[in-house]
């Protein structure tokens, strides 16, 4: 099933995203990060999920008064990596997605698997898109560009 993204005026914003994960936790940790991510994912598409996730964790990095927080390959990878695998399973449930996918859970993930500390570390990283250096995304393995848009939404 190919779902389309909605229009702009239907997509759900940032702050409707944070609520809704918050309303079952009183804390913001990675679980709820990877979280929002699959919400984003499902219901807009990873393209747009990448824009509508990272300019959130800008925002709030700068509401926070710690806008060096943000960190632009991160966010993106993070984005793409949960849309990839909410298109292999398509569960409708986040304790579901969670279970069959727990690597996503670790927020170590990308410098155990997919970047080196010190490219992560560099101040074009943290502004720009920097692709992977250890080893390339499982969609970029098989030979796709990006992550399957049709994640189960």
């Amino acid at each position: 099933m190919t779902a389309h993204p909605p229009h702009a005026a239907n997509a759900p914003d940032f702050e409707a995203l944070m609520a809704e994960v918050m309303a079952t936790t009183d804390r913001f940790g990675h679980r709820e990060h990877v979280h929002l991510t699959w919400l984003a994912v499902r219901r807009v598409g990873v393209r747009a999920a990448v824009g509508l996730v990272s300019d959130g964790i800008q925002r709030t990095a700068r509401y926070a008064g710690a806008p060096q927080k943000y960190h632009a390959t991160v966010s993106r990878a993070w984005v793409e990596l949960v849309g990839h695998h909410a298109a292999e399973h398509g569960e409708d449930d986040f304790t579901a997605f969670a279970d069959h996918h727990p690597a996503l859970l670790d927020k170590r993930l990308l410098t155990a698997r997919f970047y080196r500390p010190s490219t992560l570390a560099s101040s074009q990283a943290k502004t720009d898109w920097i692709e992977p250096d250890l080893a390339p995304f499982p969609w970029r393995d098989a030979g796709r560009e990006q992550p399957r848009e049709e994640a189960a939404r």
